[in-house]
């Protein structure tokens, strides 16, 4: 059967069991979007208003699923606004597939009107990119695609696809569907080229040596603690990681990319590490004699200077990926292999320690009480009350995003995590705007739970216009803006390390943030206080009860700051608090 490469493209993602694709249309994938009209009733199309914010929603898809996400944009400006929300899936390893248009073969290489070498640009931020110039190569080629960002240490891709390759015809023949892709069959034939890529994807295998010295170090260590990492929720490992700290009666400290893999209340979760990690985490990875770094790469918002960092542990380095280890911190040891399945062979092999005997364990509950003072200081609407209260509305099952900044840390710290996949944020790349978009994205993917962004003034003035996809679509997300009329943590910095110079740290002229949304016809209600708080939060749930997307704008003082904070080049437990 000939279909043409539009038509080609959509077998596939169906295929691959994509249900939905955000982007935006454009000349040179118009035979593609023409296809999209024609199989809307197998493929959902969503409409953001920017292509960057079509990346951050198939992410947040990704994210909150473990599925791989896709998005959909135009050659020239629409190709290179993805460029953001790839490399914010590549930095925190999301699978994402990303799909451009280019202009004809004949007009590649000669300055054509929306012509840019989408592949170079993307090359240092994909786990592999194609460019398919042959409609008969573009089945397997997507396949693989789906393959690489999906397997190994997980990732985005992106496919290149000419505007006449998507309007040329070539034989189809269908393949089987990842799970049940055989040798032979086109889909396992894509699947064997994928593992060759070299990529991201990393080695699978570990020997039981690696094994048997790893459970080693883990049994014979007096002040062991667990540091929990993005890996741990990428390989579903969250039952393992605790079974584990259990075994071994040790603390876990979590990065911003683990919140959620250990739940927050559990007895030996020490909460978020580095930067600005708690005090328990913090000292407990400085006076650890092991440090079992589990599905991290040690980023220096963890580590501030390395050769400080856990000065008196011997470091156990468990990840996915050869390429992590040593690289930022040294290993005294390693295993390299799927988190989960590392974890589970070494339960099969670690005995349980006596609960509570060290006095490790009490000297990690004296930390855990140590808080910054802060948290207790009297304001009329403290971001601590705001994030407390709209959890304790939303209940356990909720998803959370957050865009980056102040808020992104007071989230981290302050809202009560209890299962995996239910943060989301750009950590790595640190992308403002990144929220509204994933949080949409989370939203379709799992309309059953409930959804919240927290997000700030700065970086909302970024995506708000996504207000339109979320009523455009009946998508409704709750919005969480903490509006302090400036760019709080460059502001905190400043006063801190610039001696209070606030240069271009204010956001004059801000919107009214409430008639905004009214614009976009989202109802939006204004909190100055505890009691204006919990007004607003009723008429916002009402919205959410009719399916409605709805905003609650939380006034707070300027100089509210995030504390603890470690500044830059001292060691982690020589905290700000």
């Amino acid at each position: 059967m000939r279909y043409t490469g539009a038509r080609i493209l959509i077998e596939v993602l169906v295929e691959q069991g994509v249900d939905t694709v955000f982007g935006y249309p454009g000349a040179a994938v118009l035979h593609i979007y023409d296809e999209l009209y024609r199989q809307r009733g197998r493929i959902r199309h969503i409409l953001t208003s920017h292509e960057q914010h079509a990346a951050h929603a198939a992410d947040g898809y990704a994210r909150s699923t473990g599925k791989t996400g896709v998005c959909i944009a135009t050659s020239g400006p629409g190709a290179t606004n993805l460029v953001t929300g790839i490399a914010a899936a590549f930095m925190d390893s999301s699978p994402l597939v990303a799909i451009t248009g280019n202009v004809a073969t004949s007009l590649l290489g000669k300055d054509s009107f929306q012509e840019v070498d989408i592949a170079g640009i993307s090359m240092p931020v994909v786990k592999h990119n194609w460019i398919v110039k042959d409609p008969g190569e573009l089945a397997e080629t997507v396949r693989e695609a789906f393959a690489v960002a999906g397997s190994g240490r997980k990732g985005p891709v992106l496919i290149d696809i000419p505007r006449d390759v998507a309007a040329a015809e070539a034989e189809w023949t269908a393949g089987a569907c990842p799970p049940h892709a055989g040798a032979g069959s086109p889909a396992g034939r894509a699947e064997d080229r994928a593992r060759r890529l070299a990529g991201r994807s990393g080695r699978r295998t570990f020997t039981g040596e690696d094994i048997e010295r790893a459970a080693g170090m883990l049994s014979g260590a007096k002040r062991p603690v667990l540091y929990a990492g993005g890996g741990v929720i990428s390989s579903a490992a969250h039952n393992e990681l605790a079974a584990l700290a259990e075994r071994l009666d040790a603390p876990v400290a979590v990065s911003l990319m683990g919140m959620g893999a250990i739940p927050s209340d559990h007895r030996l979760c020490t909460g978020l590490v580095g930067m600005h990690g708690t005090a328990a985490s913090n000292k407990a990875v400085q006076k650890a004699d092991l440090l079992a770094a589990i599905g991290v790469r040690f980023s220096d918002r963890v580590t501030s200077r390395t050769d400080l960092f856990a000065k008196n542990a011997r470091i156990l380095h468990i990840d996915i990926d050869p390429a992590e280890v040593n690289k930022n911190v040294h290993a005294d040891a390693s295993v390299i292999g799927d988190v989960r399945d590392v974890l589970s062979r070494l339960l099969e092999v670690i005995p349980p320690r006596s609960r509570g005997v060290s006095a490790w364990n009490g000297e990690i509950e004296k930390w855990k009480a140590v808080v910054p003072k802060d948290y207790h200081r009297k304001a009329a609407l403290h971001p601590r009350r705001v994030i407390l209260e709209t959890a304790r509305r939303l209940g356990d099952g909720a998803i959370v995003a957050a865009d980056v900044g102040q808020h992104q840390m007071w989230t981290a710290q302050f809202y009560p995590f209890s299962r995996p996949r239910s943060f989301l944020t750009s950590g790595g790349l640190g992308a403002m705007g990144f929220g509204l978009g994933a949080a949409a994205g989370a939203k379709i993917a799992n309309p059953g739970r409930p959804v919240v962004l927290f997000t700030g003034d700065g970086c909302f003035r970024m995506n708000s216009a996504e207000m339109a996809t979320l009523v455009s679509f009946g998508i409704p997300v709750l919005v969480v803006l903490f509006n302090n009329g400036v760019l709080g943590m460059v502001r905190q910095w400043q006063e801190f390390f610039y001696g209070g110079r606030y240069s271009e740290t204010d956001l004059p002229a801000q919107p009214d943030f409430v008639k905004l949304a009214a614009a976009y016809g989202v109802k939006a209600y204004r909190a100055v206080c505890e009691k204006s708080l919990g007004e607003a939060l009723d008429g916002a749930f009402a919205e959410l009860s009719d399916g409605k997307p709805a905003l609650v704008e939380a006034v707070i003082d300027r100089d509210e700051r995030v504390f603890p904070m470690v500044p830059g080049g001292t060691p982690i437990d020589e905290q700000i608090m």
